[in-house]
C-alpha cells in the first residue's frame, strides 16, 4: 500500500506503450494502475472472480483480463517478448516461479515482490547457506538480480517478514544446457534431499564415485558446493551414460 515502494517497482520495469506486461495477482490495483498510465494496455491473471469484477469495472479498457490460476495458465497464448509483474502469494512463489522457467523462451523479463528469504535463496551463490534447489533451477534459466528491500510496514495487513523485489532475467543462450532437463531436475532434488550428506551418499543412484572423478568432482563434496555448470555436466553425464 505505500505509494513510495508501488513507484519504485514500477520504476523498476520502466513500461511502455507497446510491449506486452502481464501483471500477476492484480489484486485491488495497487500496481495496475500505475502500470495502465505508461503502458496504456496491460494483461493481468486474476484467481479471484470477485476481484476480477471490479477490476474489470474500473479499468476497462485498456486490462485485459484473465480470471485463472497462475499456476494451470498458459503464457504461451499471449506471444512472446512478455514483460512479466508481479506480489506472488507467499505461499506459492516457488511454484509460480519453477512454471513461469517453463516459459523462459517467451519472457523478456520478470519483477517480483517475495519474501526476502526466498530471493536470498534464489540469488544464492555456491557454498553459501541459502544456496539450493530454488538457486540452482532459477540460475540455470536466468540472472536473479534482487532489487530493492520492501518492510513489512509497507503492506496492509502487514506480514511478519520482510520482502524483496527481484528481476529475473531468461538468459539466452543457455551457457550450460541440459541435454534431458527431466534428468537434471532429478538429480538437483535428490542432491538437495538430503543436501548435508557428501554426493557419494546423497548420489549414489546416479553416479559411482569413479564417475564423480571423472567429471572432476570430488565424492565428499555436498549439494550446496556444486555450481550450475558442474550440476549440468553431471545430469549430462547420466542422461548420456542411460541414453
Amino acid at each position: 500500500m505505500d505509494a513510495g515502494v508501488i513507484a519504485a517497482i514500477v520504476s523498476a520495469l520502466r513500461p511502455m506503450p507497446g510491449e506486452k506486461i502481464v501483471e500477476i495477482g492484480p489484486g485491488l490495483g495497487a500496481l495496475t494502475r500505475p502500470l495502465l498510465a505508461a503502458a496504456r494496455e496491460l494483461h493481468a491473471i486474476e484467481i479471484d472472480r470477485d476481484l476480477a469484477r471490479l477490476l474489470e469495472n474500473e479499468f476497462t479498457p485498456g486490462l485485459v483480463l484473465h480470471t485463472a490460476d497462475v499456476l494451470a495458465f498458459d503464457f504461451a497464448q499471449l506471444g512472446t517478448d512478455l514483460r512479466v509483474i508481479g506480489n506472488l502469494p507467499y505461499h506459492i512463489s516457488t511454484p509460480v516461479l519453477f512454471h513461469l522457467a517453463a516459459f523462459g523462451a517467451r519472457i523478456r523479463d520478470i519483477h517480483v515482490l517475495l519474501q526476502k528469504e526466498v530471493v536470498a535463496r534464489m540469488a544464492a551463490a555456491p557454498s553459501d547457506t541459502d544456496y539450493g534447489r530454488l538457486s540452482v533451477m532459477l540460475q540455470y534459466r536466468f540472472t536473479v538480480e534482487p532489487l530493492f528491500d520492501v518492510p513489512a510496514a509497507a503492506f496492509n495487513p502487514q506480514p511478519k517478514v520482510d520482502s524483496t523485489v527481484a528481476r529475473l532475467t531468461p538468459l539466452r543462450p543457455l551457457p550450460h544446457p541440459t541435454q534431458d532437463e527431466a534428468v537434471f531436475e532429478r538429480v538437483v532434488a535428490a542432491a538437495f534431499m538430503q543436501r548435508r550428506k557428501m554426493l557419494r551418499n546423497s548420489l549414489a543412484a546416479f553416479c559411482s564415485e569413479a564417475e564423480f572423478a571423472s567429471l572432476g568432482l570430488a565424492p565428499t563434496v555436498r549439494a550446496q558446493d556444486l555450481s550450475v555448470a558442474q550440476y549440468v555436466a553431471l545430469a549430462n553425464h547420466v542422461a548420456q551414460r542411460d541414453g
